[in-house]
């Protein structure tokens, strides 16, 4: 038997003889690939490295405070315009709101003044004790009435609203409750059907409700780095395609204080509280409520059909945090809704040096127009 294993695995096999070239070329081959991941690993801690210590920090002229209630402030962006078309704009509990005044150049608050408005903006800010129990009946019908009612009282004018992503959600049932006090709608990157063009990490949502049913019973907050995780995993290549890119970037370059500013907003979120945090994820995304027509805020269905506003919804094209579908379904359900479709990304859309020219300004023009 010894010679004969022998003989099997020497050069008087044919066969043997062909396995030993094509082991040596399968070791190489992954030889090979372990050597490429390592580079590649370690190009991604030197980019990350990169972005660390880069000098660039957030320098915007603050925009001073107009209201304030508990961990809520009205912020007002068009002190030079005090007789300009107010705007109430509503961004999302999830992220800060400064996404639309990122830098100078890259503000659609500051441009909107720059076109003779007078922009407010909801900055939701952290939740505090105050808020631990808060639903978004108490985010809408509370501090968002009560912003809208500040705006009313600062400048005399029914405002124009404009709200962004979960923020547009906001806005909405905003609308269906206060049309009388809002002069236009414009909802930007807005979900409506959560069952169109749902990404698959949606399939994970029902393994995630008894961490938020118990969170929310306990008035916890869901962090940041779940809202995170649950974001990445829409892209999981994502964070590293785009580092891998900034590693290439001139460090002083325009571009790479693009991605850092961009890259510090997106590592700054805030956390929901647990009966907002179930009820977006469980209700809205989980059980698709607002296209049901299921949703509800003070006891009132939020139904696009109510609104008679002139409305428009501007849609990004390459959304991969709201779906396109979904955002149409929003667009087909209101009665006087236009419809801006742009070939940007969530955020791109307002951050990108494209937005401008994409977004901004036939959103503005058409502000302009429904105002005549």
């Amino acid at each position: 038997m010894k010679d004969r294993a022998a003989e099997t695995a020497g050069n008087g096999d044919p066969e043997g003889d062909e396995a030993q070239p094509e082991k040596a070329t399968w070791d190489a081959f992954v030889s090979a690939v372990d050597q490429a991941i390592l580079e590649r690993s370690q190009d991604l801690l030197d980019a990350v490295l990169i972005y660390r210590r880069h000098p660039y920090v957030r320098e915007t002229e603050p925009a001073p405070v107009a209201w304030r209630a508990g961990g809520t402030a009205l912020l007002d962006y068009g002190t030079r315009n005090l007789d300009g078309q107010p705007v109430l704009v509503v961004p999302s509990l999830i992220n800060r709101y400064y996404i639309l005044d990122l830098r100078p150049e890259r503000s659609l608050l500051r441009y909107l003044e720059s076109r003779g408005f007078r922009p407010f903006v909801v900055d939701w800010g952290a939740p505090g004790p105050g808020e631990a129990r808060f639903t978004l009946t108490d985010y809408v019908a509370g501090q968002l009435d009560q912003a809208l009612d500040a705006v009313r009282a600062i400048t005399g004018k029914p405002p124009i609203v404009l709200g962004y992503c979960m923020g547009g959600l906001l806005a909405l049932a905003l609308a269906t409750r206060r049309q009388a006090d809002i002069r236009a709608l414009g909802l930007l990157a807005t979900p409506w059907d959560f069952s169109a063009g749902a990404p698959p990490v949606a399939a994970l949502l029902p393994l995630l409700r008894p961490f938020l049913t118990m969170t929310s019973d306990r008035g916890h907050q869901v962090g940041t780095d779940l809202l995170q995780a649950m974001f990445h995993m829409l892209d999981p290549m994502l964070v590293i395609k785009k580092f891998l890119r900034f590693r290439s970037l001139d460090a002083d370059g325009a571009e790479a204080i693009d991605f850092v500013a961009l890259e510090d907003w997106l590592n700054d979120g805030v956390p929901l509280m647990g009966p907002v945090a179930a009820e977006a994820f469980l209700d809205w995304y989980g059980a698709n409520s607002t296209a049901r027509l299921c949703w509800k805020i003070a006891g009132r269905t939020v139904d696009p059909a109510d609104i008679s506003l002139p409305t428009c919804v501007v849609i990004p094209s390459r959304d991969r945090i709201v779906p396109p579908p979904s955002a149409e379904a929003l667009a087909a359900a209101l009665p006087h809704a236009e419809t801006l479709r742009v070939p940007l990304g969530h955020v791109g859309m307002m951050a990108s040096s494209n937005a401008k020219k994409a977004v901004w300004e036939p959103l503005a023009a058409w502000m302009e127009e429904t105002i005549k």
